[in-house]
């Protein structure tokens, strides 16, 4: 019942029958099977399907959820087996004749173990596996990796202690898959029990005769591995379930496993501290990688600032009142940013981004946006490629379509580009008085060059258009504050989120009054904006910050991290350029196959313990050790890049798809 994949599945009903029922009387038809019995988990999950097999009549023997070949190994004692035919739950297309097959290949063989299944030429779904209850028993006292404690059967097969046999088809079916692991399988599966309905107990050469009659309904799960869930960890068969419930997958685009290592990528944590994270399967893996996408600069779980947050929910997170900390946290962003004078908040960058430019259309009675730079999901910014899907190429995320934005809104948000002042001066002189706000980002790969803040500002002033700078990216990492500190330039207003909270939702947008009481004119208003833990956990995060000097370690780290990169590269006589903030640094190689080589990165750094792939979000828990650790690992991988780049075929050193580049539709 616990299946990762399809959870319940033994349960599932096929044509009005539960999975298991049809397995077990299908299976009953065997002339040499003297007892059928289930081992499944003493988990509660399985409490059910265990009452369930005993009211149809059969044997039901509960055991570990996780050592499965000790469950069967006792399950075997307690009926005193001395020949262990198995059968999994999976399969409920099992065939008794085949199985009576394979039985009698093994009574006639010389062998402790037979199955039809090495290799596999019958179809996926009725592999059949039998031996003695020696085999069993020595299997299971000998056996220590958790995939022969989970499998049951692999140290019989693998060993060479036992000899084994094999029972193979006259043609190779193998390709054809009749298992229950998924929700395409059950689709399959229940479409061919009705074609057979009433009748259960077709043969599977009946099922290959279906198959030749109506080709269309077995092609349904045509794109499954035979045996993916033996090399797939819990968070990979996770990440598949999701994707029958989720559209996409997942909630962010830049978390999806196809953006780093389709088909491996770990997908799920049960944990995270310091640069640390632990998936699913309990695997320790140092983090590498975007750190939550940039949101944890003080590393995963912060004493301090978790403490902040368990009194919240202590003390109550919600009420009909409102938490005394969102003006302390005001006080203190103000305090931050002199030139400012009040303060919106709300829980996410995108929704923040929103907020400033209705404040910004509220106050200049303008509906045009003039953007450099990424600004979230919403309308207002996607607007921008109504008039091109191309428009938004240059601000970090090629490919987007607008799709669901009304046409409406074509033509009122003009992307520029950065450090280039003549463009923007050519965008307010084309758009005369019908801009009510300049958004950008005061850098994100590059710095600005010939004074393009000032200018920017300047242009701003001149024609009365609100100058939002969004450091909902880079705030914090290398001024206690926003980027533009650094530039020494003043924006109308300022957006912050992500590391503002170090993991804890909390967004601000802050602002000269004067505009921000445009606020008050316009309907800017949500529940969950009022909760406790994301001011609170603000407020904490800010005076660690602020004692530590976070922003300093961080960008040297960084700093140092580019420079052996670039060493590395120079070792290997590799080509790569360096992008973004020290502490939001990545790089690329120079080279053709530049994305394959990224995700053969992440491929081997994965094996070695890490997530990584080509960019660093440094936190303060990026310690010496640990950035040494990360280059020892990661010299071997380039210097296979090296040999790729003399001629070795990347392709045969990835075991899976090349990342995704930028936006793409997942289904």
């Amino acid at each position: 019942m616990g299946s990762s994949r399809l959870p319940g599945k033994v349960l599932k009903l096929i044509n009005g029958i539960p999975v298991i029922e049809l397995l077990l009387f299908r299976l009953s038809q065997s002339k040499l099977v003297d007892q059928i019995v289930v081992a499944t988990s003493d988990a509660d999950a399985d409490i059910r399907l265990a009452d369930y097999v005993r009211n149809l009549g059969f044997s039901c023997s509960q055991g570990s959820e996780n050592d499965v070949l000790e469950r069967f190994y006792n399950a075997a004692k307690e009926h005193d087996a001395d020949i262990v035919v198995r059968i999994t739950g999976d399969c409920p297309l099992v065939d008794a004749d085949l199985v009576d097959q394979v039985i009698k290949g093994y009574l006639s063989s010389d062998v402790d173990y037979f199955s039809n299944g090495m290799p596999p030429t019958y179809p996926d779904g009725l592999d059949v596996e039998v031996f003695s209850f020696s085999v069993l028993e020595q299997s299971h006292f000998k056996s220590q990796e958790p995939h022969e404690r989970e499998h049951v059967t692999p140290y019989a097969r693998d060993s060479g202690f036992f000899k084994t046999g094999n029972m193979e088809s006259v043609e190779d079916f193998s390709n054809i898959r009749l298992t229950l692991d998924e929700h395409d399988d059950l689709i399959l599966i229940d479409n061919i029990f009705n074609y057979f309905s009433p009748e259960i107990h077709f043969t599977w050469s009946e099922i290959l005769t279906l198959r030749e009659q109506m080709p269309n309904i077995f092609e349904i799960n045509k794109h499954i591995d035979r045996n993916e869930g033996a090399s797939m960890g819990a968070g990979q068969k996770l990440y598949k379930r999701a994707k029958h419930v989720i559209p996409g997958g997942n909630m962010l685009l830049s978390k999806r496993p196809e953006m780093f290592l389709p088909d491996q990528w770990p997908a799920y944590f049960s944990k995270a501290k310091g640069c640390k994270v632990w998936d699913l399967d309990g695997t320790e893996l140092i983090d590498m990688s975007i750190m939550g996408i940039g949101t944890n600069i003080l590393g995963y779980g912060h004493q301090e600032v978790d403490d902040a947050v368990l009194k919240c929910v202590k003390d109550g997170n919600m009420s009909t009142l409102n938490c005394p900390e969102e003006v302390y946290l005001a006080e203190k962003l103000i305090e931050i940013n002199p030139w400012a004078d009040m303060v919106r908040f709300a829980r996410a960058g995108g929704e923040i981004n929103s907020i400033a430019i209705r404040i910004a259309r509220a106050h200049t009675g303008r509906d045009k946006v003039a953007i450099c730079g990424y600004h979230g999901w919403h309308d207002w910014y996607l607007a921008s490629n109504l008039n091109s899907d191309q428009s938004l190429d240059g601000h970090l995320l090629p490919g987007l379509q607008p799709l669901g934005v009304p046409r409406g809104l074509t033509g009122t948000v003009l992307p520029f580009s950065y450090n280039n002042i003549e463009e923007l001066e050519n965008l307010i002189k084309e758009n005369n008085g019908e801009i009510a706000a300049i958004k950008m980002e005061v850098s994100r790969n590059s710095g600005p060059i010939d004074d393009y803040l000032e200018k920017v500002r300047s242009l701003a002033t001149e024609n009365k258009i609100v100058l939002i700078f969004d450091e909902c990216t880079s705030g914090f990492r290398e001024t206690f504050g926003g980027l533009h500190n650094k530039f020494n330039v003043e924006p109308d207003i300022a957006l912050f989120a992500k590391a503002l909270g170090n993991g804890y939702a909390i967004s601000a947008c802050v602002g000269r009054q004067k505009i921000m009481q445009a606020a008050q004119n316009t309907f800017i208003s949500s529940t969950f904006w009022t909760e406790r833990i994301g001011p609170s956990a603000a407020l904490k995060t800010l005076e660690v910050m602020e004692r530590v000097k976070s922003w300093k370690t961080i960008t040297q780290t960084g700093l140092q991290i580019r420079k052996r990169w670039q060493l590395l590269a120079d070792n290997h006589d590799l080509g790569i350029s360096h992008w973004g903030l020290p502490s939001l640094t990545g790089y690329t190689f120079q080279s053709e196959n530049a994305l394959a080589y990224k995700t053969l990165v992440t491929q081997e750094m994965l094996a070695k313990g890490y997530l990584a792939s080509n960019s660093v979000y440094v936190s303060t828990e990026h310690t010496p050790t640990i950035i040494d650790g990360y280059f020892d690992a990661l010299q071997s991988v380039f210097g296979l890049i090296k040999e790729c780049e003399e001629g070795r075929n990347v392709s045969e050193l990835l075991k899976g798809p090349i990342c995704h580049a930028g936006f793409k539709r997942l289904n």
